[in-house]
């Protein structure tokens, strides 16, 4: 993909933040916008670093992660293409507490603090929709941290491989769903806080019961409902 030749108005008014803005103020939003093109395992940003812009995933994968005292890497999240991240640091004007790395080539789309906060004092109907996103994003945090407290290391696993599918797939007679990792099984596991080992495991557990079929990074689910019912789900 040429750069110069990305649309980046286009692209901006695609996403569910800035969807309602008009010609104009999109304009305004990519002059003040950045495109990079990163390779895999390359930093986006690093712990202690100024935050002056939040971002979003164009393509490839973004993982978003925490270093403990004792030197060892736990992922947060995992960022894919349209979704966005670094929100509310930007405008908590402090460093990144937390790092960001891509986990395959990337083409990242950065937006000025500058930028979005010209755009929100000419339009309050546009601090309500990024109020809304930060909500979504803190919701989600908070599922997680109750998964981890909650759910047995199976339950994480079998709700991250039916997270993406219909309501009903997983409540009645449905016909096979796909999953593919997006990422390796290690960057997963850490992500489900689990070790890759147990990870693995549970996979093949679940196989072994006839509940899915793995083929590398492809994991086929014969019946969604049946694994929904799992006893330890």
């Amino acid at each position: 993909m040429d750069l110069s030749q990305f649309d980046l108005p286009r692209y901006l008014s695609l996403l569910p933040l800035f969807q309602e803005m008009q010609k104009p103020e999109l304009q305004r939003l990519a002059e003040g916008s950045r495109l990079r093109r990163l390779a895999r395992g390359e930093d986006v940003f690093r712990i202690g670093e100024p935050c002056t812009e939040f971002h979003v995933t164009v393509s490839g994968q973004v993982k978003l992660f925490a270093i403990s005292p004792q030197g060892q890497e736990k992922i947060i999240e995992i960022i894919g293409p349209g979704n966005s991240f670094a929100e509310a640091l930007m405008f908590l004007e402090r460093p990144y507490i937390i790092g960001a790395q891509a986990l395959t080539d990337t083409l990242l789309l950065s937006v000025s603090r500058d930028a979005v906060m010209r755009e929100a004092e000419r339009d309050p109907r546009f601090c309500m929709r990024m109020l809304a996103g930060l909500s979504r994003r803190l919701h989600g945090l908070v599922n997680d941290v109750q998964a981890y407290a909650l759910h047995s290391g199976m339950e994480r696993v079998i709700g991250y491989l039916l997270r993406d599918l219909p309501e009903d797939a997983r409540e009645g007679a449905a016909e096979a769903a796909s999953v593919v990792l997006p990422v390796s099984k290690a960057a997963i596991a850490s992500r489900l806080s689990m070790t890759p080992e147990y990870f693995s495991r549970v996979l093949h557990e679940l196989e072994s019961q006839g509940l899915i079929v793995i083929d590398k990074r492809e994991i086929t689910i014969p019946d969604p409902a049946r694994l929904a019912r799992h006893p330890l789900s």
